[in-house]
């Protein structure tokens, strides 16, 4: 689902940002900034955050990732701020969409994935997969072209 409220909120600036959220940040949302950085460098400003962040980043996530070239194991999950959310062109939550605040100009996404927590890099793999496909239809829809 998508809701947009009033436009982007950063439209005035070349750079837009993007926040991904889920609840213990230790995997998907991990897994979705590394692809942003991956596809995007430092043409897009990416957070990423947890409603009750976890202790350590997920393994399998991480061994996942890195099958593909993209070293996550160096993250760690943190607790997402209002401001970070503020700062944001698009809000991307992954399962605690009723958890974050919404803001007037803020494009916000609910991506419905599973969460790795607890499961082997082999069930990691599609939902690696399916981040990647919907991040870069993600930067398509922000005008960043993929590399």
């Amino acid at each position: 689902m998508i809701i947009t409220l009033f436009g982007m909120a950063n439209s005035l600036t070349s750079k837009p940002s993007v926040l991904f959220v889920c609840v213990h940040n230790a995997g998907r949302s991990q897994m979705a900034a590394g692809w942003v950085r991956h596809f995007a460098g430092d043409r897009v400003d990416v957070y990423s955050g947890g409603s009750n962040p976890g202790k350590h980043i997920n393994l399998a996530a991480v061994e996942a990732m890195l099958e593909v070239g993209i070293d996550i194991a160096n993250e760690s999950p943190k607790l997402f701020t209002i401001k970070n959310v503020k700062a944001a062109d698009a809000v991307i939550t992954m399962g605690c969409g009723d958890v974050c605040p919404i803001f007037a100009g803020k494009r916000y996404e609910d991506w419905a994935l599973e969460d790795p927590a607890g499961l082997g890099v082999d069930a990691v793999r599609p939902i690696r997969d399916e981040i990647r496909r919907r991040v870069v239809e993600l930067l398509n829809e922000l005008g960043i072209e993929t590399k």
